[in-house]
């Protein structure tokens, strides 16, 4: 039985890795990728190595394997560095016959292994995308990532603030404007009033973050949220008064990249769940407050309905380029 080897870091894989992978393991019997990693790496170890599981879940001739980069010597020449990696590879896994790479390390690193090379698209012609690109720039390589990593870059947006500010609405017209989703705010689907208890708290709390992972999952670059946890917070406080432990440990679940908050100069909608007409402002100030507390930064949205999704669509564009 041939058993080839590919390695790499894939912080994080793409399609040029999964071209080379495929490629190599339909030249062996069995291939071995191993994925080294550091404490300093930028993107978590164990998150690139589930990843690589996933991808090549339905291959069960690919083996995934994962390594600490404590051997590694860039000081060192070429041949003399990739001789130490070899030495690695040759303890933690059986003979290896053919080694396959994309890169110049390819054919020292092969001979200190003692296999043959097979080079697989060295000037990235068919795939020109690099790892570093992809994280300094994920939206412009989109096309490079595959689904399973997609959701990672994804910009979490959340519309924040008091009762009818149009954070609703706001949400649903830009999800169709950038060809994406929206997460509602779930509370609306699981009650009928106002007169709630800890369990419908802590219920809405886990569906909210539930339903953000899920959209989150599928949307295209950019996920808008019409609410976060630090709203049914606030709201636990003011109905309750008191605030579950588990809202606090499922706040910290999810980070927004991007605040909104909406200002309360339209008019006043009123509906079965909306309680807090004549406290607008204080409402607001509250609202702005939790974000100061917690060093969030945020853009202030205000002005006619228009007007702010002008201003929202300039902001997100500005994401995206």
């Amino acid at each position: 039985m041939k058993r080839g080897l590919v390695i790499g870091k894939f912080m994080p894989i793409h399609n040029g890795h999964i071209a080379l992978i495929n490629f190599a393991a339909a030249h062996c019997e069995e291939l071995i990728v191993s994925m080294s990693f550091t404490p300093d790496d930028k993107i978590d170890p164990l998150l690139r190595f589930g990843w690589i599981r996933e991808i090549f879940k339905d291959q069960p001739n690919i083996k995934p394997a994962i390594i600490a980069d404590d051997f590694d010597n860039e000081t060192l020449p070429l041949k003399e560095r990739t001789n130490i990696w070899a030495n690695k590879m040759r303890e933690v896994y059986l003979k290896i016959d053919i080694l396959f790479s994309s890169e110049c390390y390819g054919a020292p690193f092969a001979l200190n292994l003692q296999a043959e090379h097979i080079l697989f698209d060295e000037p990235r012609k068919f795939t020109p995308i690099s790892a570093t690109l992809i994280r300094n720039n994920p939206f412009q390589y989109w096309e490079f990532i595959p689904e399973q990593v997609r959701p990672y870059f994804v910009k979490k947006i959340c519309f924040y603030g008091p009762e009818s500010t149009g954070k609703s609405t706001m949400a649903e017209k830009m999800a169709l404007h950038f060809n994406t989703v929206f997460v509602p705010e779930v509370a609306r689907e699981l009650i009928t009033s106002n007169d709630i208890t800890v369990n419908d708290i802590i219920n809405i709390g886990i569906a909210q973050t539930a339903r953000v992972k899920e959209k989150t999952s599928i949307a295209n670059k950019i996920v808008f949220c019409d609410t976060d946890l630090i709203t049914t917070k606030i709201y636990s406080q003011y109905y309750l008064n008191e605030i579950p432990d588990i809202l606090s440990d499922l706040e910290n679940e999810i980070r927004y990249d991007l605040y909104f908050l909406m200002d309360i100069d339209v008019e006043w909608v009123a509906d079965h769940l909306r309680d807090f007409g004549d406290r607008r402002l204080e409402m607001f100030n509250l609202f702005k407050s939790e974000l100061e507390k917690r060093d969030i930064n945020y853009f202030l949205i205000s002005g006619n309905y228009e007007e702010r999704e002008q201003n929202v669509k300039k902001y997100i564009t500005s994401i995206l380029t």
